[in-house]
């Protein structure tokens, strides 16, 4: 059991599994492996502390741990186990869809995308951003109100803990791709509708064609259905090593979920560990 703090709240993180067994479909040929990327100058060491509690405050549950001192504890002590095989799938690409050349050509298509209503209601689309050669892609919903300003993906109060989630495993998000389903935000930051899902898929499946990742992570029920194709909950998905295109893909709870309900942090911290395992694995 270890204790840490990803978004400013004192959370105690176990290695509880609760997941049912998936069902394996159709299976997806390998994409040819990138060459290995140069180590980088400096280790990306996370810095993420804890708070000591008052004096005098109430003693911690008793199955707690004592707070930790300094920096946060090392992310492989308890780590849980790489888990079993789960979905694999294949993308059905449609022979109309444009082969967009270069992650930049498709974020300029997406700045003028009319496809579908969202477009109607956006102040600025987010095409998605990061390291086009990337190890790990992270796949999220759908732009907030920050990121409808911004037009940059995960910049407000969950892109803070997307952030921190990542330092905790030291790596630092300039080092990933990020992207949405759905690259326009939705009113009211509703659950996008299929059409609008599907009106944006190509442009999300080409993004990972073209930066290749070693890892993919949905973040949270929306991606996983868009990845995945199922509509499963995230507690019979995650805990397995699914497979999108031939490329390893693991499923954990969008950081927006994490700060409604603090308690899923315990599993969260577990599926990234997962993930930070994988990638040293070389996935």
């Amino acid at each position: 059991m270890l204790q840490r703090d990803f978004g400013g709240d004192e959370v105690i993180f176990d290695s509880a599994i609760d997941g049912a067994p998936a069902v394996q479909v159709a299976m997806a040929r390998p994409l040819a492996p990138l060459p290995p990327r140069p180590p980088t100058e400096e280790p990306l060491v996370a810095d993420v502390t804890v708070p000591r509690p008052a004096p005098g405050a109430n003693r911690p549950p008793s199955n707690a741990v004592p707070a930790l001192d300094g920096k946060a504890a090392d992310w492989r002590k308890d780590a849980p186990p790489i888990p079993g095989p789960g979905l694999s799938v294949s993308s059905v690409s449609s022979t109309a869809t444009p082969l967009w050349q270069t992650l930049d050509e498709i974020a300029a298509v997406v700045r003028t995308c009319t496809l579908c209503p969202l477009c109607r209601t956006r102040t600025l689309a987010v095409p998605g951003e990061g390291d086009p050669r990337a190890r790990l892609m992270l796949v999220g919903e759908g732009p907030g109100e920050s990121e409808d300003l911004s037009g940059r993906p995960f910049v407000g109060r969950a892109g803070d803990l997307l952030d921190r989630m990542l330092a905790s495993i030291e790596i630092q998000r300039t080092d990933t791709f990020i992207a949405n389903v759905v690259k326009c935000r939705p009113p009211k930051n509703r659950v996008p509708l299929p059409d609008e899902r599907n009106a944006c898929l190509p442009y999300l499946r080409r993004q990972i064609a073209l930066v290749q990742p070693r890892l993919l992570v949905a973040l949270g029920g929306t991606a996983t259905e868009a990845l995945l194709g199922v509509k499963k909950s995230l507690g019979e998905l995650r805990l397995k090593v699914h497979e999108w295109n031939g490329i390893p893909l693991i499923v954990t709870y969008h950081p927006a979920a994490l700060l409604r309900n603090p308690a899923w942090k315990r599993p969260a911290w577990d599926d990234i560990r997962i993930a930070r395992q994988l990638l040293d694995r070389g996935a």
